[in-house]
């Protein structure tokens, strides 16, 4: 049995538009080529983005000051938990209860942490 039409039929892989100019189409894919695999942007080193964060903690504070930070900032999320507990009644008490209870119990470690720092001096 012979067949009319070869086998895939003989068309152009990609349709030809007259609009598109192939010099501009070659310059286009060289350009995006050279973007995504260009080898020497590869070798040479990444350079460091600019890293700007929102909240930053001075690297040269001692561990004194940033306990004392966080002991004071424990201080007062105790006593925010406990008004907001306090100003609720029902099922939504205990959970806030629960929340200062933590708080506290971090508060004390951190002031316990201060204290062992403060004896051999």
């Amino acid at each position: 049995m012979f067949k009319v039409t070869p086998n895939p039929p003989d068309t152009d892989p990609v349709p030809y538009d007259a609009a598109l100019d192939p010099k501009k189409m070659k310059e286009a894919a060289d350009r995006a080529l050279n973007y995504y695999l260009n080898p020497a942007a590869l070798a040479a080193p990444p350079s460091s983005p600019k890293f700007r964060p929102v909240y930053l903690v001075d690297p040269t504070l001692d561990d004194e000051t940033l306990l004392v930070e966080a002991c004071e900032s424990l201080s007062f999320a105790h006593a925010m938990a406990g008004n907001i507990a306090n100003s609720i009644g029902g099922p939504e008490r205990k959970p806030l209860l629960a929340l200062q209870q933590v708080i506290m119990l971090n508060e004390l470690l951190v002031n316990r942490l201060l204290d062992k720092r403060k004896l051999p001096q």
